[in-house]
Parts: C-alpha cells; sequence; structure tokens
C-alpha cells in the first residue's frame, strides 16, 4: 500500500520553509548554533539516531559508509522509534527528516529516508 505523504531530508541549517511540513530532528545531540526557540521543530526522536557507538565509529567516513548503513539499519529495524515515526508520517502530508550533519551524502538521515521509505511502500 502506497501512502500519500510526502517525506524528505533536510539540514536544520536551511531556512525554514512552508513545504517542510512537520518537522523531525533525527539527532541524538542537539545541532550546534541551533536556537531550540527558532528552530521550529515538531518532534525531536533523538532515540531514532544511531547509538553514540555506531556514530563515534562512523565519523562521516565515505570508506565505512556502506557498513555503517547496514549496522544503523539492524538498529533501526529493532526501533521503536521508527513506528513513532511512521505514525507521524501517516497523520502529515508533508515529513521533513532534519540533521545537524555537514556531509549531505553520507549521514543517517539517508539511510533512514530510505529505511523509512521502503517500510512505507511494502
Amino acid at each position: 500500500m502506497s501512502h500519500m505523504s510526502t517525506l524528505k531530508i533536510k539540514r536544520i541549517y536551511e531556512p525554514l520553509e512552508k513545504s517542510d511540513g512537520f518537522r523531525v530532528l533525527i539527532d541524538r545531540l542537539w545541532p550546534r548554533g541551533v536556537k531550540k526557540e527558532t528552530a521550529d521543530i515538531d518532534l525531536w526522536l533523538k532515540e531514532i539516531a544511531p547509538s553514540a557507538a555506531l556514530r563515534k565509529w562512523f565519523q562521516h567516513m565515505p570508506s565505512r559508509w556502506d557498513e555503517f548503513s547496514k549496522k544503523y539499519k539492524l538498529e533501526l529495524s529493532d526501533s521503536e522509534a521508527v513506528d513513532t515515526l511512521i505514525d507521524n508520517i501517516k497523520k502529515h502530508k508533508r515529513v521533513t527528516l532534519l540533521y545537524g550533519a555537514r556531509d549531505e551524502i553520507y549521514n543517517n538521515a539517508q539511510v533512514l529516508l530510505k529505511f523509512i521509505n521502503d517500510k512505507l511502500n511494502h
């Protein structure tokens, strides 16, 4: 069954847009330099972030990307936070997953986006 909501990712440092819809911060740590009052976060789902150990091991190194993706997906397949996120996606037309990482290619948001889309489309 396909879902009608739009799911996207973006850096939290990018300007807020109407098209963001429901904004979910998916990092375990609050992003540097972002004020809580002005962040416009609807939900901070820190439990959905990679474990501290996994994050420290990965360090955004492209050479570890495949292994990181596998390990993070394993963590996600055990995570109740995934259900929370999916419930919110079903409730809102548009959901934006926000992350603080500088690297826009090798980051947990990319893995999470694919993981959630795969789940929703099955």
